[in-house]
């Protein structure tokens, strides 16, 4: 039986990809820092703890050898050092990526977004061939092309397929951006504010569309980059809409001609000009077909972040969302807004 051994199998991803894996006959050992088991895993999935920094530990895992390693939680050249010197013993690996990694052509991506004249203009849609942001070691991006490439200069010892995702989706999310329509519908807010009137795209990924494409990377072993995105992202004026429908609410929107103004209209998908992926290389390669639309997934999402959220604060719930997004729900600044409005 092909083995499989995922790491960050207790993530967002990781959940998906354990069991799209076991589904697919692959005798899977599913890693996590915690060591836990998914209730929708199959009895035969093996669990283990792995510090993902301690290299004994990871080569222990490997052992004599493997014919798949997925890693969900790579970042920088280290990490995939840390593979290509397993090379040996690996077949094939599968790791995760991001959209984050691509520029413009100007100098502007990800990371300059803040600044003067530093929105990204990429082309609709992105090829997996736009040019990517410097490696190096000081952003996400940064260390993400770092990884890529040294896994990809030893496509000759170790065949690897990197996925870019987008906007990633799905319970278990430590980034859930649709708190930002739950959290209102829940605190009862009737109406929101929407910047650039609330057509902006950034493109998503279900997590259970980007356990697919591993799914099928698995079993065409090969040195690739590919997208990994659902079919045409939805405006963030839809995934409000989508998110009302499943909890039964009406909410009125607001929508802004230009950007929020200071946090009110600001949401996590708020940009200017379109982040919009081609899915035709994985579609050509892989033969992939998205498993689930973006509204047929958040049933399932919206369930967990209230079930996730109830009894404490949204800031404790979700750390890593509240840094990233400090004033995503100032309601005293969107109802001084609004008590501003001329009638």
């Amino acid at each position: 039986m092909r083995r499989a051994v995922v790491i960050g199998a207790g993530g967002q991803i990781g959940r998906p990809a354990v069991q799209a894996l076991a589904r697919d006959g692959w005798e899977v050992t599913a890693v996590s820092r915690g060591g836990g088991r998914d209730e929708n895993w199959p009895g035969e999935v093996r669990t283990r703890r792995l510090d993902r920094e301690d290299d004994a530990a990871l080569g222990a895992l490997v052992g004599d050898g493997c014919d798949l390693v997925v890693d969900l939680v790579a970042y920088g050249a280290r990490h995939a050092r840390q593979l290509t010197g397993l090379a040996d013993r690996i077949g094939a690996a599968v790791v995760v990526s991001s959209v984050s990694v691509y520029e413009d052509g100007q100098g502007r991506g990800f990371d300059t977004m803040g600044e003067p004249d530093g929105l990204p203009r990429y082309p609709v849609p992105i090829g997996e061939h736009q040019v990517t942001v410097p490696p190096g070691d000081t952003t996400y991006s940064t260390r993400k092309v770092a990884l890529e490439r040294e896994l990809l200069s030893a496509a000759d010892r170790l065949p690897t397929t990197v996925l870019r995702p987008g906007a990633t989706h799905g319970p278990y999310s430590p980034l859930p951006r649709e708190l930002y329509f739950v959290k209102r519908n829940v605190d009862r807010r009737p109406t929101r504010v929407l910047a650039f009137r609330g057509e902006s795209l950034f493109h998503t990924s279900a997590a259970r569309n980007i356990a697919e494409l591993i799914r099928l990377a698995a079993a065409r072993p090969g040195s690739r980059v590919l997208n990994a995105c659902d079919p045409l992202p939805p405006a963030v004026s839809e995934i409000g809409t989508a998110v009302d429908a499943v909890m039964g609410v009406e909410t009125e929107t607001v929508l802004l001609d230009g950007p929020a103004q200071a946090s009110v209209g600001s949401s996590p998908w708020s940009v200017e000009l379109p982040v919009v992926c081609d899915m035709s290389a994985a579609e050509r390669e892989l033969g992939y077909r998205p498993i689930v639309s973006y509204p047929e997934s958040l049933p399932q999402t919206v369930e967990w972040l209230t079930g996730t959220l109830s009894g404490q604060d949204w800031r404790e719930a979700f750390p890593t969302l509240a840094r990233a997004y400090p004033d995503l729900f100032d309601y005293a600044a969107e109802d001084a807004w609004f008590a501003a409005r001329p009638a």
